[in-house]
């Protein structure tokens, strides 16, 4: 199996969108370390939640696809933007954008940061987003 962070993020995709959950969790390491930084109450580790996870939104969106946007490898980090589609069991689009970051060690990957999130498509603007990050008033 080739050490090649491209290698192993190209399995990763074809994996999510053949929905074959077995290949899916065979792309991470067995202790696989998973962050969130700006969620820390989703920090886990083991394949075993992987599988957890993944299997649920395999089940309950079967139309789930993954977009790999852009790829890069840095020392053996792969960076990937990510746009994850589906129709959720409420009928509701399930869109998602971000980045992930995983170290890749042997073929798999043995940890990650992902900075996923729902898109918004409606809000405030982006003169609203800079006031709520300075907490001025307009």
């Amino acid at each position: 199996m080739t050490d090649a962070p491209e290698a192993t993020m190209k399995r990763l995709h074809r994996a999510m969108n053949e929905h074959d959950i077995d290949a899916f969790v065979g792309c991470f390491d067995s202790d696989y370390a998973s962050e969130q930084p700006a969620h820390p109450d989703r920090t886990f580790r083991g394949r075993d939640q992987v599988q957890k996870n993944w299997s649920a939104i395999f089940e309950a969106m079967p139309d789930f696809h993954a977009e790999l946007l852009t790829l890069a490898d840095a020392s053996g980090t792969a960076w990937a933007e990510w746009h994850w589609t589906a129709t959720q069991t409420d009928g509701t689009p399930f869109d998602w954008r971000g980045v992930t970051l995983f170290g890749i060690r042997d073929g798999t990957i043995a940890w990650g940061r992902l900075y996923m999130e729902p898109t918004e498509q409606a809000g405030a603007g982006i003169d609203a987003v800079v006031q709520q990050m300075t907490g001025e008033d307009a």
